[in-house]
């Protein structure tokens, strides 16, 4: 990352906060960082999504951002440091759900940072936005993001077999989900507490 984007990092606004990480909206500028993000073997293999090139990924933020029924955002540490992705995509006001992406650069993953950005995208679906349920999938075998996933509160619900096609071999994912009165029953400080 450039200094001038390591500067302007720092000087984003934040819109939400949660423990140890804060929110910041996702813009057109940040398309070369989720390229290098995506571009990880392991963040590859995990999301069963190839990395395609820089302008594809611009083209698909520029849409992004004009879609009302989504919301990403960057995450950043407490000094400014990008460390991931968050997004609460699909949502659909009139039914109450959403679904959740999370993508952590792998210097910090296992760091607790996605619990936390987890925990902080969840108080914003249940505490600002009327979501009944937010869902998310990943790869049955995907043992670290199931794990965050539960440190969250999500529970697994079922498996869509056979449902992803990633390097000639067919992957089973978890669908899993956060109901309203499960997070109203989780014991821990809300965003707003913080």
């Amino acid at each position: 990352m450039s200094e001038d984007t390591a500067a302007s990092a720092d000087e984003r606004a934040r819109c939400w906060r949660g423990r140890g990480i804060a929110f910041t909206p996702l813009e057109i500028a940040d398309a070369e960082l989720l390229h290098h993000w995506r571009s990880d073997a392991v963040a590859a293999h995990e999301t069963g999504v190839w990395p395609g090139s820089l302008y594809e990924l611009t083209e698909r933020v520029e849409r992004h951002l004009d879609d009302s029924s989504r919301d990403d955002f960057v995450l950043l540490l407490p000094d400014g440091t990008p460390i991931g992705l968050i997004a609460l995509h699909d949502q659909q006001l009139s039914e109450g759900s959403a679904e959740a992406y999370l993508m952590l650069a792998p210097e910090h993953r296992g760091r607790r940072h996605g619990v936390a950005a987890l925990d902080a995208l969840t108080d914003l679906a249940f505490g600002e936005l009327p979501m009944q349920r937010v869902e998310a999938f990943t790869h049955t075998d995907n043992a670290a993001a199931l794990a965050v996933l539960a440190a969250a509160g999500f529970v697994q619900e079922g498996v869509r077999r056979s449902s992803c096609l990633h390097r000639g071999r067919r992957y089973d994912n978890a669908v899993l989900s956060l109901l309203r009165p499960e997070w109203e029953a989780l014991d821990r400080p809300r965003s707003w507490e913080l």
